[in-house]
């Protein structure tokens, strides 16, 4: 299997390699991709550069990493949700929304991750580009699919609606324009779904 957009190539971790991506995640998310050299993950991660180089074999392929693992570990979250969440379609919406506030309070206080990365990673030819663009594709999907057991007839709309809601909450609560953003988010979808 090759690497495409939708599967990005990623590598086996080893501990040592498992240190550097922590260190990395760290790093990156609370300073910036760009801000973060290799130098800087390897002295957090207590390992040598030539060892990042050896595991990772660039700082695009650590950012893939980064980005990829923080993906999985954001739909395994919501999917556990999701899960408890019973049939219900209109509460398994709001769900999205509790769990993305849960997620942003433990995880993400200085905003969605991935919107943060898109930021400094807008060109489509990097290789972490298809992971930010896939996890909100993911996103919209996940609502149309939610949206089309609501409104079958305007799931489109309604799913746009619903990802404007959830990711203009996200940004707001990164940038901390006004208490509890994604909660506020909610009840306006829950509003837009009457």
């Amino acid at each position: 299997m090759g690497t495409t957009a939708e599967n990005p190539r990623r590598i086996t971790l080893t501990p040592a390699a498992r240190r550097a991506l922590e260190a990395a995640a760290r790093l990156f998310y609370e300073r910036g991709i760009h801000a973060v050299g290799v130098d800087l993950i390897a002295a957090e991660a207590g390992v040598t550069k030539k060892t990042l180089y050896d595991r990772f074999g660039s700082k695009e392929q650590i950012v893939v990493e980064y980005l990829a693992d923080r993906d999985e570990r954001w739909r395994a979250f919501l999917g556990e949700r999701l899960d408890a969440a019973g049939p219900d379609p209109r509460e398994r919406v709001l769900t999205v929304f509790d769990a993305s506030r849960a997620w942003a309070r433990d995880s993400s206080p200085k905003g969605c991750g991935m919107v943060n990365a898109h930021a400094e990673i807008s060109d489509p030819a990097h290789p972490a580009h298809p992971i930010i663009t896939g996890q909100k594709q993911w996103m919209l999907d996940l609502f149309t699919g939610l949206a089309a057991d609501i409104a079958p007839d305007e799931a489109a709309s309604v799913a746009w609606a619903l990802m404007l809601l959830h990711e203009g909450a996200l940004v707001a609560h990164g940038l901390g324009i006004f208490p509890d953003a994604i909660e506020h988010a909610r009840e306006q979808a829950r509003a837009l779904l009457g």
